[in-house]
């Protein structure tokens, strides 16, 4: 049973940061107004499999999707599964909604908004991957209680997560580097890290496609790029 009480993320973290940039152009104006309401998750009540795609295949959930182009490889690859996304900036729902669209991916559900809200009407155990990559890091220690990778969180994906069920997480940034990896030092009752030494975190796993923000902060601000694997256990 979920430590936390359903429906009240708010319990757990808040949403921050912008929610919008430059405007959007028609096209992707257009995609918000009609596609988008099409392929969202419903606002109430639980979030399944067999609500949202009429049958019982695994299901991935992505928190914070940026421009949507992960979510779109992965749903490319695996296309017997299901993919929900959901991400706070506009612009990126736009593109993500773009990829779905373009490349005719009928197994994503995109939500604009707070994931933890979406996550928090799932059943316990449904899902078989939970992905987070390059969250906002939130560098300053007043901030820390923002981020996505605390034990509140983390908790609730374990619960959604079924047994072998797998987090992945990536970061380029170092003060969030250490500090997630405090925060799953705590979980070891609930995850099992898939490392075996310094290039299983080091290196890109495969099924693991490269998102334009890591392409970015790798190739302009050189920055080292961090990749981890859990399997609920």
């Amino acid at each position: 049973m979920s430590a936390h009480k359903p429906g009240d993320p708010t319990t757990l973290n808040r949403l921050y940061g912008r929610s919008i940039g430059k405007p959007l152009r028609a096209y992707q104006q257009g995609l918000v107004d009609e596609f988008l309401p099409k392929i969202a998750p419903p606002l109430e009540g639980p979030v399944t499999s067999q609500g949202l795609f009429d049958d019982d295949r695994p299901l991935h959930f992505e928190i914070g999707f940026g421009s949507g182009e992960h979510m779109a490889d992965r749903a490319d690859m695996l296309p017997d599964h299901g993919f929900i996304g959901a991400e706070p900036f506009l612009n990126g729902v736009a593109a993500a909604l773009g990829h779905a669209k373009d490349r005719n991916l009928p197994n994503i559900r995109i939500h604009h908004g707070d994931a933890l809200e979406v996550l928090s009407r799932i059943p316990d155990g449904a899902l078989s991957f939970v992905y987070l990559l390059h969250p906002d890091p939130w560098p300053k220690a007043r901030h820390a209680k923002r981020r996505m990778m605390n034990d509140g969180p983390v908790n609730m994906i374990a619960d959604k997560l079924r047994l072998g069920g797998e987090f992945r997480f990536g970061t380029d940034h170092d003060i969030y580097l250490r500090h997630a990896l405090m925060i799953m030092r705590g979980q070891t009752d609930k995850f099992e890290w898939l490392a075996e030494g310094p290039d299983d975190w080091q290196n890109r796993p495969g099924g693991w496609s490269e998102t334009r923000y890591e392409r970015k902060a790798r190739d302009v601000f050189k920055h080292e790029v961090w990749y981890f694997r859990y399997r609920r256990k």
